[in-house]
């Protein structure tokens, strides 16, 4: 056989080759233990729910799916090093619309968050808690608002960092509300949990799932939530629509991603695999129980829904230079 028909003969074994080994390399996903990166403390929604997951996945794969946290800078340290992992489907993002508010928020990140991660599928999404250290003299947020008002810049609340939905939450609030109260920003939920429960710091906003038992221990006072509808687990507390700001809404939400260059077929699989967990009803049942709502999108529709939100939290970052009315 000549040099070109050689040539032509590997061509054509390469083309007959290629078509087959996505579907393969689907087939052998996952092989040795897959790392999910939660960009935030332990303890929290994106923590509790990633290993939640990631022990159902566990046992569905057969592989360990290994959480681990990477706190710092809202969410922009662990999101860096998921972006630096290699695209082979053995490191995974739980990420939140922290990932998309600091599209706006953190200019200097070292990452777009669609040019270089591939979508999943989102997870769930919980109601907000707006919470008041119990010596706050305010028992509703109207009370608490004009509390607020008569000391401008004198009260302050906690969040777990900047871009994240308890600081997006918060600000947008101040917006609406025409108040003036300073953020302070921790490293994780868990540690701003602790200074307004501490006394440290004066309000927070927080997840209904992490801040629950919270309320009930009486360690803090809820005075409103956050979704258009009560939530099922603080149906005594009322909506901050309710309680007169027309319009308020605020969540967290979570979602899965992958470096870009991850395979499609592994993106799939994936994507099947976390729909398949999220209408498990013994998971619908323990998320309803506390407060959490899950969410099922193919990788496409998430990918539309993160690019609306990041459009979103841009708009209302504009806001935040806005003075109180």
């Amino acid at each position: 056989m000549t040099g070109p028909k050689i040539a032509l003969a590997l061509a054509a074994t390469l083309l007959a080759i290629l078509p087959s080994s996505a579907p393969a390399q689907s087939q052998d996903y996952p092989s040795r233990p897959v790392k999910v990166i939660v960009p935030f403390g332990a303890g929290g929604p994106a923590d509790v729910t990633a290993r939640q997951i990631g022990n159902i996945l566990q046992e569905s794969f057969a592989q360990p799916f290994v959480v681990e946290n990477r706190t710092g800078a809202g969410g922009v340290i662990g999101t860096q090093e998921a972006v630096k992992s290699p695209a082979d489907g053995y490191t995974l993002l739980m990420m939140s619309n922290t990932q998309t508010a600091n599209e706006s928020l953190v200019p200097q990140r070292k990452y777009e968050l669609m040019r270089d991660l591939a979508p999943i599928a989102p997870v769930n999404y919980s109601d907000l808690v707006i919470v008041v250290h119990p010596s706050v003299q305010a028992k509703t947020l109207q009370e608490f608002i004009a509390l607020a008002k008569s000391q401008p810049g004198k009260l302050n609340y906690a969040s777990s960092g900047q871009g994240t939905p308890y600081h997006m939450a918060g600000e947008l609030f101040k917006a609406m509300a025409g108040i003036d109260v300073v953020h302070v920003p921790y490293r994780n939920s868990g540690e701003a949990r602790s200074g307004v429960i501490g006394g440290q710091v004066q309000m927070m906003i927080d997840a209904v799932p992490a801040m629950a038992p919270n309320v009930a221990e009486n360690q803090v006072r809820a005075l409103a939530t956050t979704g258009k509808t009560r939530s099922t687990v603080l149906p005594n507390v009322p909506t901050v629509i309710e309680a007169g700001i027309s319009g308020y809404e605020a969540t967290i939400w979570l979602g899965l991603m992958a470096p870009t260059g991850t395979p499609k077929p592994i993106i799939d699989k994936l994507n099947a695999a976390v729909n398949a967990v999220v209408k498990r009803p013994d998971v619908v049942k323990l998320w309803t129980q506390q407060g959490a709502v899950p969410m099922s999108m193919t990788p496409e529709e998430f990918d539309k829904f993160l690019r609306s939100d990041i459009v979103k939290w841009a708009e209302v970052a504009k806001k935040f230079d806005k003075p109180p009315q």
